[in-house]
């Protein structure tokens, strides 16, 4: 992701979120957090995705990750996990977590099939309305292991 990404970025926001980042929030991150690592999904030259970690020690903690509307329903969510797992792996990360909204049942079968597993919860988590995170984590393979 890179700076001039952020409208685009914030379009999905917009789109995916009722509590979106801002464009700030995203500016912050791309450029004073040394733990933060952004990608997007490009589909014919247009961002139709992006997502988002931060990577402490060995693990990575999923920020936020969102496919734009119009591209919904392609299975891209999850090229975009893969993506990032891949990423957290290579940068040495052995653990993946995350926090999903507990009505969100479509991405909570999404990271479920991606190896997720679940791990509690944090009551009251979500400001806009107060309702409960699921907590996810997955173990991430090691690439240079063979199969």
């Amino acid at each position: 992701m890179r700076l001039d990404d952020i409208p685009h970025i914030c379009e999905i926001e917009q789109e995916a979120f009722t509590t979106p980042w801002s464009a700030g929030a995203f500016h912050n991150e791309l450029t004073s957090n040394h733990f933060a690592h952004y990608t997007v999904m490009m589909v014919d030259g247009v961002i139709a995705g992006y997502g988002g970690m931060w990577l402490i020690m060995d693990e990575a903690h999923v920020t936020n990750i969102a496919i734009s509307g119009r591209f919904r329903g392609r299975k891209l969510g999850v090229s975009l996990v893969h993506q990032l797992q891949s990423k957290a792996r290579s940068l040495g990360a052995v653990r993946m977590t995350l926090e999903v909204r507990a009505s969100n049942y479509v991405a909570q079968r999404l990271y479920d099939k991606m190896g997720f597993q679940y791990a509690g919860v944090r009551k009251g988590y979500y400001t806009d309305n107060n309702e409960d995170a699921i907590i996810m984590w997955a173990d991430l393979p090691d690439t240079n292991q063979p199969a």
